[in-house]
């Protein structure tokens, strides 16, 4: 199958999305599928065809969120490369910019659209309205959502029952939604596959002892993800034991906001900031680690929390849905909802090493259900439904549309 997926970030650029775009197109093309990526290109205004690994750079301008860039619409000269391509489906991975050239191409063309729904813009409208309209900015950002699904895609895929709920609930969904959690290649963050002496000196590079209890979070630092929230906690962890160390691995908008904060809690021995890892020393920084912890609530997944079970690194996370698919409290890891309960789960593996062991275990096992593989395998199958959807679209048309809506009256 020739596949093409349409996002408005790839490699360099670090994040969750861009890690689960890399693991699919490898999986794919395990499956012996040529699988095509059309981005936007954070580096340049040039475009850009790397002819070995299929992809395409389309100039593009600086949104205001984080390293991101939007570009034209429908750029003509992007459409003759990718025409050459003929492609049997279009995966688009974001409703605007580059998402929108993925309808336009895919509905000129007359190829099916599989979308899959990431981010809850919702959340990240501040970055863009600096406070300004965020109320009526968010019924946009919420409309244009529900258009590009609803209206272009021909199937919709999301990571969890969280983001199924909203669209069901609140967007008044009616097309197919299929629940595939995201996948990743979680034998890169086994124990097994990691170099002892890089965790080693990953510690001596950090000053950690043998006596410190570490707690880990990985993600971009900003406001959504509610790293304050950690750091506050974090002095009052330190009355009941001195020796917990919070390691923050990222960047972001409130980097600096945050390494202040440190400071004024006289904490900032205590608290580590790393600043962006590289692909591949993430790995280390998972193992060095006793607890992986995270208050965010505006995760759409959080394909962090699967790493760091696959590492056997116990996550504790702020209750939302989007982790109840992977966490499963009390068996391999643990629910806060104030910072009371999250010192107290904190503290109670800290003085039960041999129920941090038990947990870590659980935390493994679980994380083998999202190996890349088994995610390319479902979202394959989408493929071919909707492959299967369009051909008979085509084939009759707003009969077929007709049809649909009486089976749907008499379910």
């Amino acid at each position: 199958m020739r596949i093409g997926i349409f996002t408005e970030t790839y490699t360099p650029y670090i994040s969750g999305l861009v890690t689960s775009e890399v693991m699919l197109k490898k999986a794919l093309e395990k499956q012996g599928n040529e699988v095509y990526i059309v981005t936007a290109n954070l580096e340049s205004f040039k475009y850009e065809y790397d002819e070995k690994e299929r992809i395409l750079k389309i100039p593009g301008v600086p949104t205001g969120i984080y390293d991101s860039r939007l570009t034209s619409i429908y750029p003509v000269k992007a459409v003759n490369k990718i025409k050459s391509w003929n492609l049997d489906v279009i995966h688009s991975q974001t409703e605007f910019a580059i998402g929108t050239f993925a309808r336009l191409f895919a509905k000129q063309y007359n190829i099916p659209l599989v979308h899959t729904y990431h981010t809850l813009y919702e959340d990240y409208v501040h970055y863009i309205t600096k406070g300004y309209f965020n109320r009526s900015s968010k019924k946009i950002v919420e409309y244009l959502t529900k258009f590009y699904c609803e209206t272009t895609a021909t199937e919709l895929i999301v990571p969890t029952n969280k983001i199924y709920k909203l669209f069901i609930d609140k967007y008044k969904f009616e097309k197919n939604i299929h629940i595939i959690p995201t996948g990743i290649e979680v034998e890169r963050f086994f124990k097994e596959n990691q170099n002892e002496s890089d965790i080693n000196d990953m510690r001596k590079k950090l000053n950690l002892t043998k006596k410190d209890f570490v707690i880990l979070f990985v993600g971009r630092l900003a406001e959504e993800k509610n790293v304050e929230f950690l750091i506050h906690s974090h002095k009052e962890l330190l009355k009941k034991n001195k020796n917990i160390k919070l390691i923050i691995v990222g960047d972001g908008p409130d980097r600096e906001k945050y390494e202040e904060y440190s400071k004024e809690l006289g904490i900032e021995k205590e608290v580590i900031f790393t600043g962006k890892a590289s692909w591949e020393t993430m790995p280390v920084y998972y193992h060095i680690a006793d607890i992986f912890a995270t208050a965010s609530k505006t995760e759409t997944q959080g394909l962090t929390i699967i790493e760091a079970m696959a590492a056997n690194t116990v996550p504790v996370c702020m209750k939302d849905e989007a982790f109840q698919s992977m966490v499963t409290d009390k068996l391999n890891g643990r629910f806060f909802e104030n910072e009371e309960e999250y010192q107290e789960e904190i503290l109670y593996f800290m003085n039960n090493p041999k129920e941090l062991s038990r947990y870590d275990k659980q935390a493994r096992i679980q994380a083998e259900h999202y190996g890349s593989d088994n995610y390319a395998d479902r979202v394959m199958e989408v493929y071919k439904r909707a492959i299967i959807e369009k051909s008979e679209e085509n084939r009759f048309g707003i009969f077929s549309k007709i049809a649909k809506k009486i089976k749907e009256i008499w379910k």
